[in-house]
């Protein structure tokens, strides 16, 4: 009796190992999915490879590459299934984009008027809400430092790229005056608002170029920063649509002057050819003329003396009246 309980006892282990262990240890990675395993909690390295010596270091900072110098991992591509020992563990992640309000606080859903607006403040003191989306995805080179490196990187990555456009709302300044350009000045510059309205394009181009370390710091790629809206107090926008309307008229005034003065000065262009081609037309038998006379005076010293004579009588024949002076 002793012994069969014994054996009852051994293939009782043996059957939970086998469904504990055995067969839970094959898995599968999705397609949207990256994963790497970790043996006795160390993840499966790529010989000495470090985040410094990849392409998405280069966008840190001498300082930074000693800080967030992550080693690089193994990393097990969609498919399987896949088999594991009970001593290694799966980490699974997606790397599908995905999208987030910039006002959106993880750590405090009702921060930033419950997620909807970002203030900040801008160089003339301005405070403003701003309002977009953060498209971003986890960095398939960097899984160490998404998983291992921090507890929760969108935070991290939130709170930096938050910082990164505070900073550059306060310190922005229109890249060049519209009348240098030449282009309508239908807006205000040198308000800090409307320049910030005006050059959203730059400010995003901005956010991406700082941001772009995100990849090497935390795992996690900001694919793009849409900032939408820019939207200061209701009392600041009564103001700036006063300044804007009367800036406005301001410049179709000046507009329509400068057509006219451009008109006048076409005017007076066109005028100055008529005349100058009336002169012409009037100079050039004139110069005729005195070529003839002077190729006649070639000819004999008479020769002027009946050419004058000829003319003399065809003003004659045309004239009414005739006064001879007597001598």
């Amino acid at each position: 009796m002793a012994a069969a309980f014994v054996v009852g006892i051994l293939v009782g282990l043996i059957a939970w190992f086998v469904l504990r262990y055995i067969l839970t240890s094959f898995y599968t990675v999705n397609q949207n999915e990256r994963a790497i395993k970790t043996i006795f909690g160390r993840a499966e390295r790529v010989g000495s490879a470090m985040t410094a010596d990849t392409p998405i270091g280069e966008a840190l900072t001498p300082e930074d590459k000693e800080r967030y110098n992550y080693p690089q991992v193994r990393v097990i591509q969609p498919g399987g299934p896949y088999f594991k020992w009970p001593w290694e563990k799966v980490y699974k992640v997606s790397i599908a984009t995905q999208t987030i309000n910039m006002a959106q606080d993880p750590d405090d859903p009702r921060a930033n008027s419950n997620g909807t607006l970002l203030e900040a403040v801008t160089k003339d003191q301005l405070n403003t809400g701003l309002t977009g989306q953060i498209r971003y995805r986890v960095a398939e080179s960097n899984l160490y430092a998404y998983l291992f490196g921090v507890k929760r990187p969108i935070l991290h990555v939130m709170g930096y790229f938050v910082s990164v456009l505070r900073e550059r709302i306060a310190s922005f300044e229109a890249p060049k005056p519209a009348a240098e350009r030449g282009e309508d000045m239908s807006v205000v510059t040198g308000v800090s608002i409307n320049d910030l309205r005006k050059n959203l394009r730059d400010l995003n181009e901005h956010m991406e170029r700082e941001c772009a370390s995100s990849a090497a710091r935390y795992g996690i790629i900001l694919d793009a920063s849409l900032i939408t809206g820019i939207d200061p107090p209701p009392d600041v926008e009564s103001a700036l649509a006063a300044i804007n309307t009367a800036h406005n008229q301001i410049s179709s005034d000046i507009s329509l002057a400068q057509a006219s003065a451009d008109q006048k000065i076409v005017q007076s262009k066109r005028a100055v050819e008529i005349e100058t081609l009336n002169a012409q037309a009037e100079v050039e038998p004139l110069t005729a003329l005195a070529d003839q006379l002077y190729e006649l005076r070639k000819t004999g010293p008479d020769v002027m003396q009946a050419y004058l004579r000829n003319v003399r009588l065809k003003l004659y024949i045309q004239a009414q009246q005739i006064i001879r002076e007597v001598r």
